[in-house]
């Protein structure tokens, strides 16, 4: 499959690339694990006047969306810079409160969404059984059954990414309760797998990026480890990884609102994990040792991609979720 971005997208794109990278993300990703948040909430605002959250709230409510195309598009650049915050988290919640049907809660949280004023978070057992972030929030959801309740967070349990806070919550206040909730979440939760998957191609991409320019620079023997076919045939696997998933991610994208969008969302989100978790261990047999130093800017997205291959659900559980779908 070819996609082909059109040019405002692409423009788009290249806006948040050129945003990020000013942004000098590495050191706001090691201020947000040690929980000095101003950065990455000065960030968190650049982004949403970017469009990065409006995208997934829709015009009725102060966005610009739902557009899976430029969602995808963003969290590919938010991927590959390693940007911190519950980001899918709060997407989710976005279309979560919108399908809901209740309009104070809608009209209460949707338009602060889209300016970037309000951070959401939310859990989702038991697929995604923990809020993330959820002490930088200013709601933090949790939909239990077939009630929505506002989340009430625990103490936060270790993450692999020390920049992902994950905390355990339990019910609170009843936000909105019946069936409507079940089934707003099922679709909160396609499109938070969406946003994560497109963040996990943008890491593994950017993982394969500074291999190939470390394999380049790094000499042994007197040549470059580059040349040496053993190198060669790692980094080419993982170029083939992130090819195969990036457009399944770009598909599922276009399949929103169809009936075979959470079958493709699954397939998507199973074939990135995959390929930026073989990325990110290929990434850590190039550079070697300096890949674990903290001090070290891959080690930051080496930990990302680590912590998103489970992140909204194992590829086991999409697999699982593919299958059952075509079997059906």
């Amino acid at each position: 499959m070819r996609f082909v971005l059109d040019a405002e997208q692409r423009l788009f794109g290249e806006t948040l690339d050129k945003l990020l990278t000013e942004a000098a993300v590495p050191g706001v990703v090691r201020d947000w694990a040690a929980g000095r948040r101003e950065d990455g909430l000065a960030l968190w605002r650049a982004l949403a006047e970017a469009g990065v959250l409006a995208i997934a709230v829709p015009e009725s409510s102060g966005g610009a969306g739902p557009l899976p195309v430029e969602l995808v598009t963003a969290f590919h650049e938010l991927g590959r810079h390693g940007v911190p915050g519950p980001y899918a988290e709060t997407v989710a919640a976005a279309v979560l409160l919108d399908r809901l049907g209740e309009e104070a809660l809608a009209s209460r949280w949707l338009p602060p969404i889209a300016e970037g004023t309000a951070v959401v978070t939310l859990a989702l057992p038991p697929a995604v059984p923990y809020a993330l972030d959820a002490d930088a929030a200013d709601l933090a959801l949790l939909v239990d059954g077939e009630r929505l309740c506002a989340a009430v967070p625990g103490e936060a349990r270790a993450s692999l990414d020390p920049a992902r806070r994950l905390f355990p919550v339990t019910p609170g206040e009843v936000l909105a309760e019946g069936p409507h909730v079940a089934a707003a979440a099922a679709q909160a939760y396609d499109m938070g797998v969406l946003a994560c998957a497109a963040q996990l191609v943008g890491t593994g991409r950017r993982l394969l990026e500074v291999s190939v320019d470390y394999a380049k620079a790094r000499r042994q023997f007197g040549r470059p480890i580059g040349e040496f076919q053993a190198v060669k045939h790692h980094l080419a696997d993982a170029l083939v990884g992130l090819e195969y998933a990036r457009p399944l991610v770009h598909g599922a994208a276009l399949a929103y609102g169809t009936p075979d969008f959470t079958r493709d969302v699954s397939a998507a989100k199973a074939a990135a994990s995959e390929a930026a978790y073989a990325a990110a261990k290929i990434a850590l047999q190039v550079h070697g040792a300096i890949a674990y130093t903290d001090e070290y800017d891959p080690s930051l997205l080496i930990r990302r991609a680590r912590a998103l291959h489970t992140a909204w659900g194992s590829p086991s559980d999409h697999r699982a979720r593919v299958i059952g779908s075509l079997a059906g």
